[in-house]
Parts: C-alpha cells; sequence; structure tokens
C-alpha cells in the first residue's frame, strides 16, 4: 500500500469528515500543513488572531450544529485559542482544535514557541491528544471528530509535531470508532419516561426548564408538542432561548438573575420542574435553599455527571434530549390515562396565575424623550429583522438586554458565550456563523468595552465577505460591572469609565466598511434600516443612556423571587 504524507493525510481526513470550511492563522509549526490546506478545496478563513479563529468556528459550529475546525501555530498560536476553547467547553459546543507542535525530538526541550498545550487545556477541552506515532495520526483525527460531535458535544484538541506531519504514513481505511471507556447513553429508560410522564399528569403546577441541550441535540420540535398538549409553561436559560418559540403563550422567557419575574416566580411556586438540558447554573439557581422549594424535579441530560450535582432530583433521566422528548411524548400517545382536556383544564388554572404574574410585571423600560434606550434599539431590530436574524453577542449588558428583548423562535439563532461570559465573542462568532449561511442576516449586538476586545476581525469580516451587522451599544462603561458598582459599591465606578474609545464611525471606515451613528431615538429605525439594507459590513454606534441597567435583577446570593425590579 502506498504512502502519502502527513499533511496530505489530514487534508484527506477533513475531506472525510464532510470540513468545507476552517479558520486559523498560519505559523512556522504548521507551514507545511497550511501549503498543503491551499491546494485543496477547503476553504480557509485567515483571522487576525487566533483567539477569533476559535471563536468563529464556534460560531459556525453553534449556528449549523456541524463540528468547527480551527487551525493554529504552536506556542502563543494555541495559547491565543484557550480562552476560545474554553468558551466552547462551558456551552458544549463541538470542535475540534488543530495546533502545530514542534519536533518530537524538542518537545520538553524548552524550543522556540514550544508549549505544553494538551496540558494547558486538558480542563477545558472534552479530550485532547499529542499525536507521538505517524500510524495514528489519522485514526487520532477520526476519534477526535466522533468525541466532539458525540454525547454531551465539546471541543477536542489535537497537537501535532511538526516532524509527525511530514512523516509518510499508510492512510488507513474508515472504521466504526468503538471506544471501551467511552460510551454514552442515548436512550431513555423507559420506567423513568413511564414516571416522569405521570409526575406531568398529576402535577398542578408544573413548569418546563430549558436548556441548551435541547438545542444542541435537536430536539425543540419535540418540547413545543409536549409543552402544547400538556399545557405547561416553560422557561429557558440564556444558552436554552430558541429551544421554545418565545412568542409563545406558554413561553416565559428567560430566568435567572436577569429572568422576567413571571419566570422567576413560577418556577419558585411550581410543583413540578421538568429540566430538560440544563445544569441548575448558579445563575439560574441564585440562593439553593431557595429554589424551587416546593417541587419536585425531572432532569433529562445526556451527561449522567450533571444530574443531582447541583441540585437533587427526584426522576433523573439520562438520554439525548430528543429522544427522551420523543420516547414522553410516544408514551402520551399510547397511554389511557392521558386526557387531553382533563390535564389543560387542570393546569389552566395555574397558566392564568402566570400570565397574572407577567402582566403584572413584565419586561419593560421607562422611555425618556429622545434619549435611546438600549431596549429600543433591540426591540426594532426584532422588528426589522422580523425575528429572523442571527445573533451574536458580546457580554454583558448588551447580552442581557438582547436575551430579554428579541424573542427568539426558533434555535441556534441565538449565538452567545453563555458558561464562560467571554467578552469579545460576539464578532468572529458572527462571522462564522455568515460564512456558514451567506445569506442570512446576522447582527452581533456589542458593547463598547466588549467590542474592542476582538475589533481586529473587522479585516476579517472584510475580506472573507461576511457581511455582518454590529450594534454597538455605546454608553461609555463597562456597563455590567458599572450597573453592580452603583447598586452595591455606592456608585464607586472603579477603572468601569472608558474614557477613550474610537470613533466607531471612523474605524469602520478605516476598515473598508460602513458606519452609522444614532443620537436620538428617532434615529434608530432609519440607522438599522440602512444597515440592513447594505452589502457590507456596518457598525451601528447608537449612544445610550449612559446609567440604564439590566432589570429584573437578582442580587448574589438572594433568592431569585427577590429581584430588583425596574
Amino acid at each position: 500500500m502506498s504512502k502519502m504524507k502527513g499533511t496530505q493525510a489530514i487534508i484527506k481526513c477533513l475531506q472525510e469528515e464532510g470540513v468545507e470550511l476552517l479558520f486559523g492563522y498560519p505559523g512556522g509549526a504548521v507551514i507545511e500543513l497550511y501549503d498543503e490546506l491551499c491546494k485543496s478545496d477547503i476553504r480557509h478563513i485567515l483571522v487576525r488572531h487566533e483567539q477569533g479563529a476559535v471563536h468563529a468556528a464556534d460560531g459556525f459550529a453553534r449556528s449549523t450544529g456541524k463540528v468547527g475546525v480551527a487551525l493554529l501555530t504552536s506556542g502563543p498560536g494555541a495559547t491565543n485559542g484557550v480562552t476560545a476553547i474554553a468558551t466552547a467547553y462551558c456551552d458544549s459546543i463541538p470542535l475540534v482544535v488543530l495546533t502545530g507542535q514542534v519536533p518530537r525530538a524538542l518537545i520538553g526541550n524548552d524550543a522556540f514557541q514550544e508549549v505544553d498545550i494538551v496540558g494547558i487545556t486538558r480542563p477545558c477541552t472534552k479530550h485532547n491528544y499529542l499525536v507521538y506515532d505517524p500510524e495514528e495520526l489519522i485514526p487520532t483525527l477520526r476519534e477526535a471528530f466522533y468525541l466532539a460531535a458525540s454525547g454531551r458535544p465539546g471541543p477536542v484538541l489535537v497537537d501535532l509535531p511538526k516532524d509527525v506531519m511530514a512523516s509518510l504514513l499508510t492512510y488507513p481505511p474508515k472504521k466504526p470508532i468503538k471506544m471501551q471507556t467511552y460510551q454514552p447513553n442515548v436512550n431513555p429508560h423507559p420506567n423513568q419516561v413511564e414516571k416522569a410522564c405521570r409526575a406531568c399528569l398529576r402535577a398542578k403546577r408544573p413548569v418546563l426548564y430549558v436548556g441548551g441541550g435541547v438545542i444542541l441535540s435537536g430536539a425543540n420540535e419535540e418540547l413545543t408538542t409536549l409543552a402544547r398538549r400538556l399545557n405547561i409553561p416553560v422557561t429557558m436559560t440564556l444558552m436554552g432561548l430558541g429551544g421554545f418559540p418565545g412568542t409563545d403563550p406558554l413561553s416565559l422567557g428567560m430566568l435567572g438573575m436577569h429572568g422576567s419575574y413571571a419566570a422567576n416566580m413560577s418556577v419558585a411556586k411550581s410543583d413540578l420542574l421538568i429540566a430538560v438540558g440544563s445544569r441548575f447554573d448558579d445563575r439560574v439557581t441564585g440562593r439553593l435553599d431557595a429554589f424551587a422549594p416546593q417541587a419536585r424535579i425531572i432532569h433529562i441530560d445526556i451527561d449522567p455527571s450533571s444530574i443531582s450535582k447541583n441540585v437533587g432530583v427526584d426522576i433523573p433521566i439520562v438520554a439525548d434530549c430528543k429522544r427522551a422528548l420523543q420516547a414522553m411524548n410516544a408514551w402520551l400517545d399510547k397511554s389511557g390515562d392521558f386526557n387531553p382536556r382533563e390535564v389543560a383544564e387542570l393546569h389552566q388554572p395555574w397558566i392564568d396565575q402566570v400570565k397574572e404574574w407577567d402582566d403584572k410585571h413584565p419586561l419593560t423600560y421607562v422611555e425618556d424623550g429622545d434619549v435611546i434606550k438600549p431596549q429600543y434599539v433591540i426591540e426594532t431590530l426584532h422588528k426589522l429583522t422580523g425575528g429572523d436574524a442571527i445573533i451574536t453577542t458580546e457580554v454583558g449588558q448588551n447580552q442581557m438586554w438582547a436575551a430579554q428583548f428579541y424573542k427568539f423562535n426558533h434555535p441556534r439563532r441565538l449565538l452567545t458565550s453563555g458558561g464562560l461570559g467571554t467578552m469579545g465573542y460576539g464578532l468572529p462568532a458572527a462571522i462564522g456563523a455568515q460564512m456558514a449561511f451567506p445569506e442570512a442576516t446576522v447582527v452581533d449586538v456589542a458593547g463598547d468595552g466588549s467590542i474592542q476586545m476582538n475589533i481586529q476581525e473587522l479585516a476579517t469580516a472584510r475580506e472573507c465577505g461576511a457581511h455582518v451587522k454590529i450594534a454597538i451599544l455605546n454608553n461609555n462603561y463597562l456597563g455590567m460591572v458599572r450597573q453592580w458598582q452603583e447598586l452595591f459599591y455606592n456608585r464607586h465606578y472603579a477603572s468601569t469609565v472608558m474614557e477613550i474609545t474610537p470613533d466607531f464611525v471612523a474605524l469602520a471606515q478605516a476598515y473598508g466598511a460602513v458606519g452609522l451613528r444614532a443620537r436620538t431615538r428617532a434615529e434608530v429605525e432609519p440607522v438599522i434600516r440602512e444597515a440592513l439594507a447594505t452589502k457590507n459590513v456596518v457598525i451601528m454606534d447608537f449612544s445610550i443612556a449612559r446609567e440604564e441597567g439590566v432589570f429584573p435583577m437578582v442580587p448574589a446570593g438572594k433568592a431569585t423571587t427577590e429581584m430588583l425590579l425596574v
């Protein structure tokens, strides 16, 4: 059997895995791989910083459901990607990150641009590899793609010594991957499904609490069917938004620290909490002893380590969310104990109570003449896009306002850093999503602080024709920290005032993009309309009310019922 060079084998393997697009930045350790890459039909997007490469691959993965791929060189190239790898790890996003490494003989000798990237990323990858044997190169890559996408998804890093990539090897035939130590359980146990269904039929105050696992497993249709046929209100985590239609009468929107009043009260007063693909994050639960104190808890999750980790569970179901919800719907179809009309009537008083809470304390804000309120910008963006855009966000107030006031009716339309809260995520993620869906409207909702973390990726967007729109909610503050300082530190704005910020309109023009500015409320809609109609990268700079806050808000250490309202 003829042999081929390692770099050729890597490209062939990527093509076998269906990779058509990857994001990266070249360097000495991967120069031969780049030489081979440019001979292939895989499109490479040259970013301006390695963090941007991994975030862009992440945005591609979140918007498509496919594995995103990034290619980085050794040393600082690899370490520059670590924050973005951790971002994907915290949100269970499937990535394969390829890093160059010094030749095997130099590993451990403090060679130029050598770091132990396997050791560095061990805590923030699903798994990682250092390929020592050229004959193991392709089996390792195939295993990496399998691990990234199966079970609870996550990033997998493969470190590639330069001499391994230059070696001659035999390209092995593709075989089904079987791993003795990794066998995720995807099918729910029938007895647990029956227990969960019967609990739903008995409960008087049930709530569906939905996380990102519903979106990762493609279970949104099954979830919507279950909620509607049982007449159960649905609240979503930040990562779960879009898993259930945000405009549906049963939707309570987001819960937790900046969740809606109705969502937090419903969870607190429920007698049955059905957690689907969520992990009881501290931003959701608030003070644990006060979280859903009256409720029995059903927890559906593919990761057994998440069950009862933070909150005790009464009915665990370890399974893929889609298959578990399919099984619950199938049980209801066959059960003689399920009378849709009776169940709907049983739950209707609870629905009425939830609606009363929502009517009494809706998500709202106080208008102030012609001053631009950030919530109004998001509402106008929702109106003019028909709620059908892919929205990425940076992190902070901009992220929360987008989550609260843009109603997501479909999955994979909100791409945001949830678990790690990474500033600088939104712009490169928007580029990844735009490359996946060239005809889609992709908008990065940003703050004037966050956008500067990876603003160099404007060049990437221009170069690859990703016509993303960037809505900067500009208050000349690091807004979320400033809000905490206002509420809990006597307005001592320590290092949160952004006294020197760029002229974002001029900066856009410097990159060959379009810059637009709105200083008054009346200018908001015309600016958004012009941006959406422009076939280019556009920065929209909105001068918003400087000390506007995100409300409701649950202070640290408080119960989720102890909300600060507008």
